[in-house]
């Protein structure tokens, strides 16, 4: 059993009348990459700063690596950026990252180390205000790994970035999880949590709409696309099929949806063995993308 590096259980947030987390429940394993998806006003960050301690909980409860230790003590093995970090401009990026050791009892041997993952050696004696935004942020990703931390919590770790930035923010994100490390973080980029992460949790109006593997949602909601002489038969046989969930017709062609997956084989032979031969079937996976929105916008 992996070990669980952070539980989350029916966590609420209001502000007031607004209910911004609504019964949020995550549990995160060593070593996968969540995503926490949805638009803006989400819930996203809100999570993330009650379980970093900024943000207090209406209700519900988290715990840290199995519950072993307090929060306070938990938060030591855990790197976050969650606001633009504040780096003294006129100092160089490693002057910048030996205080960050002089401040959190770190050796300064993890400077260069940390600065060559997130590929800033050749700038490491320029001064932070020569930077530009993406390497800003690749600096505070190499101050929030300085302690080695078991996960590392990015809020919209591309935001505002070029493409160029957003794919070098990507490819170090990867690095970092090759190398063990857990990694949450947030974004409103479908496209971001289909590239980086394995796991992924949707949040829209704080409630959450998905949790699972990113394969997994692509997966779950296969359908096909069907024909036989007679489609009214045809729609009868389907309808009598356990794992059914909903059909319709286009185009005189029958659309049916699946609770869980069925074989294309399967299927063929469960029609032919009622009588129905079919002149067309063709299998169709619904896009991330089309199934996001589709959650989002319900």
């Amino acid at each position: 059993m992996e070990s669980t590096i952070l539980s989350i259980k029916k966590l609420n947030k209001r502000y007031g009348k607004i209910h911004a987390v609504k019964d949020v429940s995550l549990e995160i394993h060593k070593g996968n990459v969540y995503g926490i998806l949805g638009p803006n006003g989400s819930g996203k960050s809100t999570t993330l700063g009650i379980v970093l301690n900024v943000v207090n909980k209406t209700s519900g409860e988290y715990s840290w690596f199995d519950g072993a230790m307090q929060t306070h003590e938990a938060l030591k093995k855990v790197g976050a950026i969650i606001e633009r970090p504040n780096f003294y401009p006129y100092m160089s990026a490693k002057e910048n990252l030996e205080l960050v050791c002089k401040i959190k009892g770190i050796d300064y041997s993890k400077v260069n180390e940390k600065l060559e993952i997130v590929g800033l050696m050749d700038r490491k004696d320029s001064k932070f205000k020569t930077f530009s935004l993406g390497m800003k942020q690749r600096l505070a990703i190499a101050s929030a790994l300085l302690n080695d931390p078991e996960i590392l919590i990015l809020d919209e770790p591309t935001n505002g970035l070029d493409p160029q930035g957003i794919h070098q923010i990507r490819d170090i994100i990867k690095l970092i999880a090759s190398q063990g490390t857990t990694i949450l973080l947030a974004s409103h980029l479908l496209d971001e949590v289909e590239k980086v992460c394995s796991h992924v949790l949707v949040l829209r109006f704080g409630e959450v709409l998905y949790t699972g593997t990113v394969d997994g949602m692509t997966n779950q909601s296969g359908f096909f696309e069907l024909q036989a002489d007679n489609n009214t038969t045809l729609t009868e046989a389907l309808k009598n099929h356990p794992e059914t969930d909903k059909i319709s017709e286009t185009e005189g062609k029958i659309i049916v949806y699946f609770k869980n997956k069925v074989d294309a084989a399967q299927l063929n032979k469960y029609l032919f063995d009622k009588g129905i031969c079919l002149n067309h079937l063709v299998q169709k996976k619904i896009s991330l993308e089309q199934q996001f929105l589709a959650l989002t916008n319900k």
